[in-house]
């Protein structure tokens, strides 16, 4: 079975932009975390504003791949050096909220697990598909 890792990459930079998109907006317009969450931060930023930045660059990454303005080889060099750049990002906030919640005791997430987590899982679906190799996979 064919499948265009282009369209992929697309659908899930554009997942996590908005995802990312949506906690980041929450915060500049009402100073609040997306779902009543802990905020952490990042040089004196909330992260998810600098999570926000790295999937949205892939997102305009995947939309030149798109567009034939940037080649295939290229969008997924990028997208895996963003996307492990994203893994130790995400990956050290997961690990903060995880000790978090074994320290309180009980889940305090409105989506089960932390948003970091999320995040964190995106960009390692990324980073697997843009590293792997496949003779039936189109560009």
């Amino acid at each position: 079975m064919k499948s265009s890792y282009l369209k992929i990459a697309f659908y899930l930079t554009l997942a996590g932009s908005l995802f990312a998109g949506y906690m980041s907006g929450l915060k500049i317009f009402t100073h609040t975390c997306a779902f009543n969450e802990t905020c952490p931060y990042f040089f004196g930023y909330p992260a998810c504003w600098f999570g926000f930045a790295m999937f949205f660059i892939m997102f305009i990454i995947s939309i030149l791949g798109l567009l034939k303005k940037v080649t295939c080889a290229k969008v997924k060099t990028i997208l895996s050096f963003i996307s492990l750049l994203g893994i130790f990002f995400a990956g050290r906030y997961v690990v903060g909220e995880i000790m978090l919640y074994f320290s309180q005791g009980s889940s305090h997430y409105a989506l089960i697990l932390p948003t970091c987590t999320y995040g964190l899982i995106f960009y390692i679906i990324i980073f697997i598909i843009s590293i792997r190799r496949c003779e039936n996979c189109v560009c």
